[in-house]
């Protein structure tokens, strides 16, 4: 390794490895971004965060008799479905949990005063 001028390492042809590709400073934003974009497309063509919002949906209408338990279930179903609608893969599913959130929580409201007029 030698200095030039502005007291900045520069490498010798013979200190690099001749299996390891030299990458110049350019090339690694570029690789570095290039794995991000890959990441965040592989993400939006999951549709996994739809799945769990639609199976919210589905224990929030299923435990919405029991008003609080209904409730918390639907607000997380909803609030699960509106962050899955923006991704494409699961933007259908996400719309359905949201229509399953908000039944459950009407539904446990209803049961809810249902259950204060009886007393």
């Amino acid at each position: 390794m030698s200095l030039c001028v502005h007291d900045r390492p520069v490498l010798d042809s013979a200190h690099v490895p001749e299996d390891e590709p030299t990458m110049s400073p350019e090339n690694s934003v570029t690789d570095r971004l290039l794995n991000e974009a890959r990441k965040k497309t592989a993400r939006q063509e999951s549709s996994t965060v739809g799945k769990v919002a639609v199976v919210l949906g589905a224990l929030a209408l299923l435990g919405s008799p029991i008003s609080i338990v209904g409730w918390i279930l639907g607000v997380a179903a909803v609030g699960t479905g509106i962050s899955a609608v923006n991704r494409p893969a699961s933007a259908k599913l996400a719309k359905i949990a949201i229509t399953l959130g908000v039944v459950a929580i009407l539904v446990g409201v209803f049961f809810f005063t249902l259950n204060i007029a009886r007393h």
